[in-house]
């Protein structure tokens, strides 16, 4: 055989060690692992979502029996029925929507308000102003609680709406953000507005705000997270006519001799609800505002 014969040959077959059924896919021993290990991992995150939904049309003596069961053999609603049927109960998931809404309005308006100014405006002290608030952003919570507890209670809003949203309506975490986001946006829309005799006020809202949305929806959703979940500063701060749904859903659960499973569960249910449809009207915003960081 001569050289020539050869090449083509050769060709040949890489060819056919290369090529794939037609519609098929060529699976590598690495991807192979990575889609391993993503089942995994949406297994134990979304496990113990299916666990709490799925328990919650148990009774309180089935969700406790060794070995467990996923499925309930008795389903039942009446957990939810005992849930609902609990006093002020109305009133609490009322108080949760009333702080997580304000404290999440107060979030996305002053937020991007000083992340405007610190990104865009020229004063003295920005410099100052943004290095305190990335010093914020390494101090805990917790450090901070009993000094915030001391201020409103001086101030003498302790069980009340005001303090329970008012140390709340600005963090910086969401100043960062919209800083971050709205520093991309292009100087040159901001300029032409200027000489056309825009005040600020106006490009804050006229400009930058209609192109702020996907930075806007990923504080929203976070903010409204963290505001409908909190715990430990309504259970200090506020009275019982003040509680909001985590801590009434404590109190509700918690018995002279156990805890009701089964209201814990189907409580926990009609608290994540609230979350998941924010998210899922808000889903397409924020995969964008996490796509759109490196805009420019």
């Amino acid at each position: 055989m001569t050289r020539a014969d050869a090449i083509p040959q050769r060709k040949a077959a890489g060819a056919a060690q290369t090529a794939t059924p037609r519609g098929g896919r060529r699976w590598s021993l690495g991807s192979v692992w990575l889609h391993l290990a993503l089942i995994i991992g949406l297994i134990l995150l979304v496990g113990p979502f299916i666990w709490m939904l799925l328990g919650s049309f148990k009774p309180t003596p089935e969700i406790r029996q060794i070995p467990p069961t996923w499925l309930p053999a008795n389903p039942t609603v009446q957990n939810y029925g005992d849930l609902l049927a609990k006093r002020n109960f109305p009133l609490y998931f009322l108080n949760s929507v009333i702080v997580a809404f304000a404290v999440t309005a107060g979030n996305l308006v002053f937020c991007s308000m000083l992340g405007y100014a610190l990104a865009k405006l020229r004063f003295p002290g920005k410099r100052l102003i943004f290095l305190l608030v990335l010093g914020m952003l390494m101090v805990p919570g917790v450090v901070t609680f009993i000094p915030l507890f001391v201020l409103v209670s001086n101030l003498g809003l302790a069980n009340t709406y005001l303090g329970l949203m008012l140390p709340f309506l600005a963090g910086p975490f969401g100043v960062f953000l919209m800083r971050q986001f709205i520093g991309e946006l292009p100087d040159e829309l901001i300029d032409a507005a200027r000489v056309d005799g825009a005040t600020e006020y106006y490009i804050f809202a006229r400009i930058i705000l209609p192109l702020s949305g996907p930075a806007l929806a990923t504080l929203g959703i976070l903010t409204f997270l963290a505001s409908w979940n909190s715990f430990l500063w309504p259970l200090v701060v506020a009275g019982e006519d003040h509680y909001t749904l985590p801590v009434a859903l404590a109190l509700f659960s918690v018995g002279q001799n156990s805890t009701n499973f089964g209201l814990l569960l189907a409580g926990a249910v009609v608290v994540v609800l609230p979350v998941l449809l924010v998210f899922l009207a808000l889903q397409r915003y924020f995969t964008q505002g996490i796509a759109m960081t490196g805009f420019k």
